[in-house]
């Protein structure tokens, strides 16, 4: 199946995406630098190989923005996370998920690991997470508490599955979340501009990588 967008038609795209949700993108917000933190989801080799049956294609579409993201948000000293999906390799934490997904990505396993183009620093924090919200059942909340982050920027993948479920969570508990429409990605274009509305409307500010970085040299 031919990609949706790729690093070429990312540009394009991102603001064909902003003006379809336009009308509902009205929760404008600045991002407190002094209280932002990075959030990125999912960005392992088990969703970026084309060879795998969960491949996303706009995970590898995004991988220059993220790299632009991670660079700012450590110039400026920010707290940058990363979030991990894994089971444990007898499936213990399975579940449903087990019988909803062809694979599953197994802790240990070498398509487990964080994209080496958007890698974790050894400081770096990385929430290992069973199910879609980085939020469920992890110490993510206890860790932005303790940073005293009040802005999250939420980046990575699936924009619809578990970059939007951890926006949700994030909400519910009063943080204020920015989601870059370049900087997030899906398997399907309908999937990502839909997950892209519903944040818009009821959850977040979407916007571009490009304007929180202006934000972070401000």
């Amino acid at each position: 199946m031919k990609p949706y967008v790729t690093p070429e038609t990312l540009g394009a795209k991102t603001q064909f995406w902003l003006e379809k949700i336009a009308s509902f993108n009205q929760h404008r917000m600045r991002l407190n630098r002094d209280k932002a933190a990075l959030l990125i989801i999912d960005m392992q080799d088990f969703f970026l190989d084309p060879g795998s049956p969960t491949f996303t294609c706009g995970g590898l579409a995004i991988i220059p923005m993220l790299k632009r993201l991670l660079a700012a948000f450590r110039k400026a000293g920010r707290p940058v996370i990363f979030t991990q999906h894994v089971h444990h390799p007898q499936k213990l934490d399975a579940g449903i998920m087990e019988w909803w997904w062809k694979g599953m990505c197994l802790e240990g396993n070498m398509e487990s690991r964080i994209h080496k183009d958007v890698a974790p620093l050894q400081n770096e924090k990385v929430v290992s997470k069973h199910r879609y919200s980085a939020f469920y059942d992890t110490d993510l909340e206890t860790v932005l508490r303790c940073l005293k982050v009040e802005d999250l920027v939420i980046s990575g993948i699936m924009t619809n599955l578990c970059c939007e479920s951890t926006a949700r969570d994030a909400y519910y508990r009063d943080y204020r979340i920015f989601i870059p429409a370049d900087g997030t990605g899906s398997v399907d274009e309908q999937m990502h501009l839909a997950s892209l509305l519903n944040l818009a409307f009821g959850f977040a500010f979407v916007l571009t990588t490009e304007a929180i970085l202006k934000e972070l040299r401000e």
